[in-house]
């Protein structure tokens, strides 16, 4: 349960981290503090509902697109979190393409580097407790 409850904040906070980033390098994508927090927790709810709905679809009816399954799933994540008022604010369609590939580079990068620092030694320690053999007296 320790373990879900870090991956769920890593993927959280890599949300976060990817909207940041995007409003940080991208001038005409727009984020307010005032609606930062609903932004990311509506950002990551679509995101990992999303994620599969459009894997099982894209696998049935365009499976040469498997590939940009986390892109597509970004770019509408996006769109759902934009329709919530007081969080961010895409223009452009530039910007929408580059705030999609931001926002998946950065939460791919977390998603892979964050549980190896965070989870790193609480794994081990669940493994030589299941490998450790068993003494008989």
């Amino acid at each position: 349960m320790i373990i879900f409850l870090i991956r769920a904040a890593i993927y959280v906070g890599t949300s976060a981290l990817g909207l940041l980033v995007a409003a940080w390098l991208l001038p005409d994508f727009g984020l307010e503090w005032s609606g930062f927090l609903v932004a990311v927790v509506v950002f990551a709810l679509a995101q990992s509902i999303l994620t599969p709905f459009i894997a099982r679809m894209t696998n049935r009816y365009v499976p040469a697109a498997l590939g940009g399954i986390g892109l597509i799933s970004t770019l509408v994540a996006l769109l759902l979190a934009q329709m919530f008022p007081g969080g961010l604010h895409i223009s452009g369609f530039t910007t929408w393409i580059m705030a999609a590939l931001l926002v998946w580079v950065t939460t791919t990068l977390g998603a892979i580097f964050l549980p190896l620092i965070f989870l790193k030694k609480r794994l081990a320690g669940r493994a030589a407790r299941t490998t450790a053999p068993l003494v008989r007296p």
